[in-house]
């Protein structure tokens, strides 16, 4: 089979614009898992002094004094949720993992590992509508109609290190040392 020259390059072209090329090659936006930095200067934990049961009750009283709901509390973890509503139609949720593992001689310090993801939701509206049939007037159809709202997920995001757990470790941090002052 032969194939002239404008037609070969028609077809080159059409392939090319269809996307069929190798993404993971030719890809303009790098992959997520890339930027993943495994380095330890990331604030996802910090040291306390304390036994761990000490120190998930700080991060349990933090959540607690800043409007979250515990939704578990097992020994050594602590997990809490918080809801906003910023806009008329928007719904945010952020949800915290504290997870205190020992670290250290006699189990008097402990490494507390925070995470916390935020849900965004939207409303979305459905319309919906129907008719009315009257057989004895004849056909007569009368349109109804109404609106069902949901919210929907539209993104979902760990919150990145940085300010916001600088916040909470220090509060987690004066809230762990009080209660040691208090014994």
């Amino acid at each position: 089979m032969q194939f002239n020259r404008p037609a070969a390059w028609l077809l080159a072209a059409l392939l090319s614009g269809c996307g069929l090329s190798n993404p993971i090659v030719s890809s303009h936006k790098t992959p997520v898992y890339q930027n993943e930095r495994f380095q330890s200067d990331d604030t996802f934990s910090r040291l306390f002094d304390g036994p761990v049961d000490e120190v998930c009750e700080a991060a349990r009283r933090t959540l607690l004094s800043q409007g979250y709901v515990i939704t578990s509390a097992p020994g050594g973890s602590v997990s809490g949720r918080k809801r906003f509503q910023p806009d008329g139609e928007v719904h945010v949720e952020i949800t915290f993992n504290v997870v205190c593992v020992p670290d250290g001689r006699n189990d008097q310090v402990t490494t507390a590992y925070v995470s916390a993801q935020q849900d965004r939701y939207a409303l979305k509206k459905n319309p919906n509508s129907a008719s009315l049939g009257v057989s004895a007037l004849g056909s007569i159809s009368v349109p109804l109609s109404s609106t069902e709202d949901s919210l929907v997920k539209v993104a979902s995001e760990t919150i990145p290190a940085g300010a916001f757990y600088d916040r909470f470790f220090s509060l987690m941090q004066r809230l762990a040392y009080e209660r040691a002052a208090d014994k």
